[in-house]
């Protein structure tokens, strides 16, 4: 073999005699280059390191520049990896990596938005005319940790495999899942077909009288939507409950008067409720385009035309079982509210007269709290839907209807307002606060009577003082707006107003 400078003028001359003018430069360079690192080491490319220059064994590793020039051959960069060959000589500006995976030396062209970024990639690895593409630029320790990945990803990919033959083992596929439930033939129905069922049920002379209840127990449960009471109604269900309110049978009379309210209902039960009723949500439903959205006239329309305002008002005015006459109130409130024309029948058949009574039966105490709020329910509306700012034709045409209902005067013709300035006397605080809110409204119909009321002066000075003690404990609690604060309010805005 000829002697390192013998070879560097070989090399010049190879390159004259081949002929490939465009890779004169390249390989000029490269011989200058060579012969200069032979000379002067410091003009080395890369320095060579002797722990990395001999293996365990002991012996010389083949470098690079023992390779013949002859069989450096000129790598053609493209936009994609390509591997680089040993011997290759490689344009510089590249990107160049080591593949981990199959421990080759790979390089292509820079993408035009990291182009910046690579040259100074570059000016950091000093890369000049030529690419080190010796093995011992990289170390014995580097090849090691590269090694070791390679190892590690090995054992991640075979325990991966571990867990899903374990997945595999411990679940079912969904496809076996998929067909399993065709076998079953389990099929989802609709809330109409379902109400179809129901009604078919009842409607049948075969079903027995708890199949009945059954059914009537399921339907009070879909007639709340609004849709769904409707679709009650095309198909029925609402002219079979009016005549179930004349069964002979108490429980089917319930439960008939539950599923009718449930329809008539222009609020959600969690809402709007059987016992507690509207109250402050009246104002919101009184909007048009939330009344429009929510309420049920044809509904309440049909019901009224049904007779069942007349068949309700027989249960509460005859001997009764409480949980009927609870439910037929309930049907009668939901009709009732929301509804003027409802409420000119209910006053032109005694409606109010025969709530009335309610109060001298024994035993119908629990009643006593509903009919307060419903006739505070009814009293608000009015007055709100007068106040209200609004010129629509809509709101006019509502308005001269509610005119039409002279309620206010024949509740203080028949005497409610002692009726319910009484119940102050009971002892629950929630009866109360629905008491102290329909004496407020009642105030401005009732001052006289109240003003000589002795008993209701004495029993309002008594709740005062019960209340500022609640309401001082609720104070040195940390509650400065509790609840018996504001009933304490009430009450001292009601004996501002009667001095």
């Amino acid at each position: 073999m000829p002697s390192r400078s013998g070879r560097c003028s070989w090399l010049a001359k190879l390159s004259v005699r081949s002929g490939r003018r465009e890779f004169r430069a390249q390989i000029d360079c490269n011989v200058s280059l060579h012969c200069l690192s032979d000379r002067n080491p410091e003009f080395a490319l890369t320095k060579t390191e002797e722990s990395d220059l001999k293996e365990e064994n002991g012996k010389e590793s083949v470098t690079e520049d023992d390779a013949d020039a002859e069989d450096l051959e000129v790598f053609y960069p493209t936009n994609w990896w390509q591997t680089v060959h040993p011997g290759q000589a490689i344009p510089a500006g590249l990107h160049v990596r080591l593949n981990l995976q199959t421990g080759e030396k790979e390089a292509k062209l820079p993408d035009s938005t990291n182009e910046k970024s690579d040259m100074k990639d570059q000016k950091k690895r000093k890369r000049l005319d030529k690419v080190d593409i010796d093995s011992n630029s990289f170390t014995s320790q580097e090849l090691k940790e590269a090694l070791a990945k390679l190892k590690e990803n090995e054992k991640t990919k075979s325990t991966m495999e571990a867990n899903l033959e374990d997945v595999r083992k411990r679940f079912r596929p969904i496809e076996e899942l998929k067909a399993e439930f065709e076998r079953l033939n389990m099929r989802i129905e609709t809330d109409y077909e379902i109400m179809v069922k129901l009604i078919n049920k009842f409607n049948s002379s075969d079903s027995m009288l708890d199949e009945k209840i059954a059914a009537l127990y399921d339907l009070e449960y879909y007639v709340h939507q609004v849709d769904n009471a409707k679709d009650f109604l095309s198909l029925g269900g609402l002219q079979l409950m009016i005549n179930a309110l004349n069964s002979t049978e108490a429980v089917m009379k319930e439960h008939a008067a539950f599923v009718l309210g449930a329809a008539l209902s222009r609020l959600p039960p969690s809402v709007c409720s059987e016992k507690e009723g509207c109250l402050s949500w009246i104002w919101a439903y009184l909007k048009p385009p939330v009344e429009e959205s929510e309420s049920n006239p044809k509904v309440q329309i049909e019901a009224i035309e049904g007779g069942a305002l007349q068949k309700l008002l027989v249960i509460l005015a005859t001997e009764q079982p409480l949980a009927v006459k609870k439910k037929a109130l309930f049907a009668l409130s939901s009709m009732l509210r929301h509804f003027p024309y409802a409420q000119q029948q209910f006053l032109k058949l005694g409606g109010l007269q025969v709530l009335r009574n309610l109060f001298k039966e024994k035993g119908m105490e629990a009643l006593y709290v509903r009919v307060v709020t419903l006739l505070y329910d009814l009293i608000m509306e009015k007055m709100l839907l007068e106040g209200a700012q609004n010129n629509e034709d809509q709101m006019e045409e509502k308005v001269q209807q509610y005119s039409q209902v002279k309620l206010v005067p024949a509740v203080v013709e028949q005497g409610w307002c002692a009726i319910v300035s009484n119940l102050l006397a009971l002892p629950e605080h929630d009866t109360r606060e629905k008491v102290l809110k329909t004496v407020s409204v009642l105030m401005a119909f009732c001052k006289d009577r109240y003003r000589g009321d002795q008993h209701l002066n004495i029993t309002l000075s008594m709740l005062r003082s019960e209340y500022e003690e609640l309401a001082a404990e609720e104070q040195r609690e940390g509650d400065k707006d509790g609840y018996f604060k504001e009933l304490l309010g009430s009450i001292n805005t009601i004996i501002q107003e009667l001095r």
